[in-house]
């Protein structure tokens, strides 16, 4: 009995190593999830730039969605829409960003999106960061349902 103790251990170890030891598997379809988000944000900032921000942000933002912006409480649902609405859409502002990083929920339906952005007002830029939380929709389209910035960095270009 006690010749067959190593063997009986050795052999509770090594299983206990392979099904401890496994390592995690990433889900091929929140990478694919994460990648539709970073386009998404990209092809929004496209749409800001050549279209103007408040098509851009009307066409992203979901029914839920939120704003956070300086000097406001935040700014919910329909009021956000409303809000966008109303907002002047001068040709002279050009609001561009960057995508840097972000990441996706385990189910693949929820992430975000952080990077930094550019306002072009006629001469003057201002520059900051931002971060955008999104949700896919039933459609399976990506619309943001919190987006956020502070002013003052450099963006990298």
């Amino acid at each position: 009995m006690t010749n067959k103790l190593p063997i009986i251990l050795f052999v509770c170890i090594t299983v206990l190593c392979v099904v401890g030891c496994k390592p995690k598997t990433v889900a091929t379809n929140n990478v694919a999830a994460m990648k539709e988000i970073v386009k998404t944000d990209s092809i929004f900032s496209e749409t800001s730039e050549n279209q103007g921000m408040r098509k851009a942000f009307i066409e992203f933002i979901a029914d839920e969605g939120v704003l956070l912006r300086s000097n406001h409480l935040p700014i919910v649902g329909a009021d956000a829409i409303e809000f966008l609405s109303q907002a002047s859409d001068s040709s002279s502002s050009v609001l561009s960003w960057q995508p840097l990083g972000g990441d996706v929920s385990a189910a693949g339906d929820l992430g975000f999106t952080y990077g930094t952005y550019k306002l072009q007002v006629t001469d003057t830029a201002f520059t900051g960061t931002y971060v955008s939380i999104w949700k896919k929709q039933p459609d399976g389209k990506w619309k943001f349902v919190l987006d956020t910035g502070n002013e003052g960095t450099q963006p990298i270009e």
